[in-house]
C-alpha cells in the first residue's frame, strides 16, 4: 500500500478520536444547559455565563461540522484515487480550508461570548468592513491562489521547479507563500502571487530532468575532451539504473584567455534526489581528479 495514503489514513483516524471526543462534549453541553438541571438554573441567574455557553456551543457545533465534511471528503478522495496518485497537496488544501472555516467560527463564537450578534454587527460594520476587504485584497487574492495550487495536480510537494530566477523543491505550500528549498539547502519563499504571475517549470512531470555542471578547465592542463567524456561517462555506469547514459553531452561555453568553461549534462530519472546527490558528488570528484592529473603532468 501506498506510504502517503497509509499516513493520511492513520492520521484521520485519530481525528475521528477527536470528533468522537468533541461530539460527546456537545451532547453533555446541550443536555445540561436545556434540561432542568443545576446548570440551567446557574445559566438562567448568569446572563454571562449563558452567552459563554452558548458560544462553547456554537464553536463545537461548527467544528463537527468542518470535521465532518473533512473525514467523508477525505474518505471518498482515497476511496477513488489509485494508491500512485494519492496527493499530498489535495490533503494540505483540505485542511487549510478546514484552518480557515474553524478561525470563523472562533470569530462569531467570540461576538456570541460577548453578547453580539453577528448579523447585526456585520450589517453596522458594513462600511468599515468593505474598506478591510480593500486593504487585504491582496492576502485574499494570495490565499486564492494558494487553495488553487493545492487542489491543482501541476505542483506537488516535493516537485523541482523552476520561478523567475529561483530553482528549488517544493517543501510546502501555505495560504501565502510557496517554500521552496534549494539543492544548496536555501529556503526560498515565494508569494502564491508570484506562482501565477511567472512562468513556472517543473521538471518533475516529466520522467527525466536534466542535470547540468559547469566547470572551468585551464588550458594547461591539456584538455582533450574526448578524453574527459569518456572519464565522466564511466562515472555514471555506477548509476546507469536511474541516468540515460546516451543522452550525456559535453560542450564548451566559453573561451577565455586562460581557461575555457565547459558544461556537462545528463538526464536523471525524476524523483530519484538520493540518487542525483550521490551523482553530483561523483561528477564533481572526476572533475577534481581529472583536474589534478593533468596538473601533476
Amino acid at each position: 500500500m501506498n506510504q502517503l495514503k497509509t499516513s493520511i489514513r492513520s492520521k484521520e483516524n485519530k481525528r475521528r478520536l477527536n470528533f468522537a471526543i468533541k461530539l460527546i462534549l456537545l451532547v453533555l453541553l446541550e443536555y445540561f444547559s436545556e434540561a432542568d438541571t443545576f446548570l440551567k438554573t446557574i445559566l438562567e441567574n448568569h446572563p454571562v455565563l449563558a452567552n459563554i455557553v452558548r458560544a462553547l456551543i456554537f464553536l463545537l457545533s461548527a467544528n463537527l461540522i468542518i470535521s465532518l465534511g473533512r473525514i467523508i471528503t477525505l474518505r471518498l478522495y482515497l476511496q477513488k484515487t489509485a494508491e500512485t496518485k494519492v496527493l499530498p497537496n489535495f490533503v494540505l488544501g483540505i485542511g487549510r480550508i478546514s484552518v480557515i472555516l474553524t478561525a470563523l467560527a472562533f470569530l462569531v463564537s467570540l461576538m456570541l461570548a460577548f453578547g453580539i450578534k453577528p448579523l447585526e454587527f456585520l450589517t453596522s460594520i458594513t462600511i468599515v468592513a468593505a474598506a478591510i476587504a480593500l486593504l487585504t485584497k491582496d492576502y485574499i487574492t494570495s490565499i486564492v491562489n494558494g487553495l488553487i495550487i493545492m487542489f491543482s495536480e501541476q505542483l506537488e510537494i516535493g516537485d523541482k521547479i523552476t520561478i523567475g530566477k529561483h530553482t528549488g523543491f517544493i517543501r510546502d505550500i501555505t495560504l501565502i507563500n510557496t517554500i521552496l528549498k534549494s539543492e544548496t539547502g536555501e529556503i526560498i519563499i515565494i508569494p502564491n502571487a508570484m506562482v501565477f504571475a511567472t512562468d513556472v517549470v517543473n521538471y518533475s512531470k516529466n520522467n527525466t530532468h536534466q542535470v547540468v555542471f559547469d566547470a572551468e578547465m585551464a588550458y594547461s592542463t591539456d584538455l582533450q575532451l574526448n578524453h574527459l567524456e569518456q572519464s565522466l561517462a564511466k562515472v555514471l555506469e555506477e548509476f546507469k539504473e536511474y541516468i540515460l547514459i546516451e543522452g550525456a553531452q559535453l560542450n564548451v561555453l566559453e573561451r577565455k584567455s586562460e581557461n575555457v568553461l565547459i558544461r556537462y549534462q545528463f538526464p536523471i530519472r525524476s524523483g530519484e534526489k538520493q540518487v542525483e546527490a550521490q551523482v553530483r558528488k561523483a561528477i564533481n570528484q572526476a572533475f577534481l581528479n581529472w583536474t589534478n592529473e593533468h596538473r601533476k603532468a
